[in-house]
């Protein structure tokens, strides 16, 4: 770790020696990556969806084997809630869940795989090793797109293009390697047909439709026939689901959250009477909910849940996942939130995209008062705030030039229980990472060899 600490270090030195020796050259190129990133699949709507900075995330193979192992204790802890919900009535009653929710969750998948997608978000210090559970993604994982798009644009960057002479660089594979995961797991699907007609599914006006077009091209480079479709515009007919081209679909990669699932229940049937009846392969099913809710964090630190893990599984979960309660007068009082601001962060119970997240370091005590009061009981949980990583970068295009510290997310992307690539996040101040105001995206490579 201490090799990997200073190998990592001098590399980030000579990035900034690099900009620094030629500003007006990496300010051009910096501009010129902005530009290709408006013309790019990154592009929608005429909003820039992805803003970066001027170094990227490297890694080196020590550091990618820790992510390995953190992602194969992490995994196995998971599967075995999910396994333990399943099996359990009594367990069942620790989630928040409806009971149509529930019902759902409880219909078998009829395949192999407990958890076939996800990404776990850490705060990683790359410093000592230590790190802390902020989410988990399942089926709605995404931004593989920015990873890919944004490791191509980098040739527009100077500095990067020098480090690249210097040191054997290299991407994740994001793609394939999620459709031979995707299809390995179909195989194992006890109604499997030898060619199944894929659709990606997802509300279309709310979902990241190229990254599904960039997707679906490598379903069909693979051979096998896909579609991209509207949830609400799916149908079902004499047991057979159809897409709204009048397509037969056999499998489904789901990229429908079940949150808007359950929001918008009524007019996703065909969809929901497809898997009730066991019609279609469904990849993830709605047991990776589960994993999704971020009432998660509170179950796996209960007794009840510790007595299914090992002991190593115990101290990990003691060690890297936040305590969490839900924000109301059971669990935590409203005056030790408002009274220790800098302890705390609140989050909507069922979420994505930092959308209500609040963390009390960014807040005064009048701010942070008012906010706490006004979602205290609302289906918010409290977690202990996590010390965040910072890291120089520097931003000529939205930012002043300068080098500042950001806070560093780091990605675990998750095939089938299998560590597969990182996707990296970055913001300057600031107690959290959001999408809507402050997040950096760069891409992330890793050292081939020294």
């Amino acid at each position: 770790m201490v090799k990997s600490m200073k190998l990592r270090d001098e590399i980030d030195r000579q990035y900034r020696e690099l900009i620094d020796a030629d500003p007006d050259n990496n300010r051009k190129g910096a501009f010129a990556l902005q530009a290709n990133t408006e013309r790019s699949a990154l592009f929608l709507k005429g909003d820039r969806m992805v803003r970066t900075l001027q170094v990227p995330k490297i890694f080196t193979q020590d550091t990618i084997c820790e992510f390995e192992r953190i992602v194969k204790t992490a995994n196995s802890i998971f599967e075995k809630v999910i396994r333990e919900y399943r099996n359990s009535e009594e367990y069942r009653r620790l989630f928040p869940f409806s009971s149509e929710l529930e019902r759902l969750i409880l219909l078998p998948s009829g395949y192999d795989s407990v958890l076939p997608i996800a990404r776990f978000d850490i705060f990683y210090h790359e410093d000592t090793g230590e790190f802390y559970f902020c989410e988990i993604n399942t089926d709605g994982t995404s931004a593989m797109n920015e990873d890919r798009i944004l490791g191509e644009l980098m040739i527009d960057n100077p500095a990067h293009q020098e480090m690249i002479r210097r040191y054997e660089l290299s991407q994740f594979e994001l793609f394939d390697s999620w459709v031979n995961t995707f299809l390995d797991i179909y195989d194992t699907y006890e109604r499997k047909v030898a060619h199944p007609n894929v659709a990606i599914v997802d509300f279309l006006d709310m979902g990241t439709v190229k990254e599904f077009q960039e997707f679906a091209r490598r379903f069909q480079k693979a051979g096998v026939n896909c579609e991209i479709c509207d949830i609400r515009r799916l149908r079902y007919e004499n047991g057979v689901l159809l897409s709204e081209n009048g397509h037969k679909i056999d499998a489904i990669y789901r990229r429908a959250v079940t949150s808007d699932i359950m929001k918008y229940y009524d007019q996703v049937q065909p969809f929901i009477r497809a898997v009730e009846e066991q019609k279609v392969f469904l990849a993830g099913s709605f047991c990776t909910q589960i994993i999704h809710n971020k009432w998660l964090f509170y179950v796996l630190r209960l007794d009840r849940t510790k007595c299914f893990l090992t002991k190593e599984e115990q101290e990990f979960v003691e060690a890297h996942v936040p305590e969490t309660v839900l924000f109301a007068p059971e669990y935590i009082g409203l005056d030790e939130v408002i009274a220790h601001k800098d302890r705390y962060i609140l989050k909507p119970l069922d979420s994505y995209a930092c959308k209500g997240v609040c963390a009390g370091v960014d807040y005064d005590r009048e701010q942070w008062e008012a906010y706490a009061r006004e979602v205290y009981q609302t289906d918010y949980i409290c977690q202990h705030y996590c010390p965040q990583y910072r890291t120089e970068n520097i931003d000529f295009v939205l930012g002043d030039g300068q080098w500042h510290p950001y806070i560093n997310m780091t990605g675990l992307y998750v095939y089938n229980g299998k560590f597969a690539g990182i996707y990296s996040r970055l913001a300057e101040g600031g107690g959290i990472i959001s999408s809507q105001i402050n997040e950096r995206a760069v891409p992330t490579y890793f050292l081939k060899s020294i």
